[in-house]
């Protein structure tokens, strides 16, 4: 009986400590000599032969030595549709490459991280699905570096489901509402016209529709130099350049977008409040932007 009860304190004790784990936003591959464009080129298909889907790649802040390569998977894609709330903003992963002192590092965006975090208590349901996938983005990129080291500040698991930066700010379940259309159709119609456009300076990186569901998503890079990427990256750390480009969600009529105030702080958890106020207008340009384009 007393080994018993040990035993089950030994798992008890197990599951709360997975439970209570520090997860970060991005995962180091390693670094190389090589130029950007060789690497790019390199996931790509590294990617693509791992039956993978690139989705679309971009310069943020127009820079040379920054850049993201977006991705999904079908089984990642055609899951987390499934989740009403916003879902599929979590079918789109990215690679961030930014070279500094003759090196390129390569990094993603973390699974583990992104998933608990927008899809909440549906991440659970789900759990296989993309533990596995996960596993074999890890197995694809070992081909590039063998780091495979968690960087860019910690949130503790459990907490990311509801995670918010400070009090009164705002949650996942915040987000702005940019417009409502007269349908889907008319919606995907505008924002894409828009984007073909580079209205606001701009730049449409991926698209990812689902024409069944009446969901898409849109990477949208923001290149003004004054209110984009070119102003408030390299404060808060051009390091988290997976992070981009941004989104909006348009699902059935209504198209919306992460808050900001959620969206930077999530991909840079271990922001100061000092540098955090060097870009209070940025949410605001965001919207302002993203806004432009649903009009």
């Amino acid at each position: 009986m007393k080994k018993l009860i040990f035993s089950s304190l030994l798992v008890l004790m197990f599951s709360l400590g997975s439970v209570a784990q520090d997860i970060a936003p991005y995962i180091k591959i390693g670094e190389s000599s090589e130029s950007v464009q060789q690497i790019t080129e390199k996931v790509k298909n590294i990617l693509e032969s791992n039956s993978f889907i690139v989705l679309g790649d971009y310069n943020p802040s127009n820079k040379s030595t920054l850049k993201v390569i977006a991705f999904t998977r079908t089984d990642l894609k055609n899951t987390v549709v499934k989740v009403k709330d916003r879902g599929a903003l979590a079918a789109v992963f990215k690679v961030g490459l930014e070279q500094k002192n003759g090196k390129v590092t390569l990094s993603y965006t973390n699974p583990d991280y992104i998933l608990r975090a927008y899809l909440g208590d549906s991440y659970n349901t789900y759990k296989t699905t993309f533990q596995k996938f996960s596993s074999d983005l890890k197995s694809t990129f070992s081909s590039l570096g063998n780091d495979f080291k968690p960087f860019g500040g910690t949130v503790k698991a459990e907490n990311l489901k509801k995670y918010h930066y400070k009090i009164m700010m705002p949650y996942f379940s915040d987000p702005v509402e940019l417009n409502n259309f007269t349908s889907f159709e008319e919606g995907l119609k505008i924002i894409s016209a828009n984007l073909n456009a580079k209205k606001g300076n701009t730049t449409e990186v991926y698209k990812l529709v689902y024409a069944n569901e009446k969901v898409a998503v849109f990477g949208v890079g923001l290149l003004n130099k004054s209110e984009g990427e070119g102003y408030f990256l390299p404060i808060i750390g051009e390091a988290h350049v997976a992070a981009l480009p941004y989104e909006i969600i348009l699902q059935g009529n209504k198209a919306t977008m992460l808050h900001g105030k959620y969206r930077l702080a999530l991909h840079w958890p271990d922001l100061t409040m000092g540098t955090f106020m060097k870009i209070m207008s940025t949410p605001g340009d965001i919207e302002d932007a993203l806004d432009a384009l649903c009009k």
